[in-house]
């Protein structure tokens, strides 16, 4: 099981390991859009770059970037992920809209 704390939010979350971040977030009530990406976005197959969050502590306890992640956040910082992509492993600080 796994911890997942929102710190804009202030509000945590528990996940079974290998548990989808996105799911999580709009499961327990986390807004991960802005107003384009609440329009726009493309419900999670990674294609819109819109679920992007920054990763506080615990990025050891993550899947590894995908393939689709390297392309969409390439100029962005290590720290950034795609919610949709990140597969949680362990406990982890998630910053949203970063």
């Amino acid at each position: 099981m796994a911890n997942i704390n929102f710190v804009k939010e202030g509000k945590e979350a528990i996940a079974a390991d290998g548990a989808n971040l996105r799911l999580k977030a709009l499961e327990n009530g986390i807004d991960l859009y802005s107003v384009f990406g609440k329009m726009m976005n493309c419900g999670g197959y990674g294609q819109c770059g819109t679920c992007i969050v920054e990763i506080v502590e615990g990025m050891e306890n993550l899947s590894p970037r995908t393939d689709v992640e390297k392309r969409k956040l390439k100029k962005k910082p290590d720290s950034y992920r795609l919610a949709c992509q990140t597969l949680v492993q362990g406990s982890v600080s998630v910053k949203t809209k970063p």
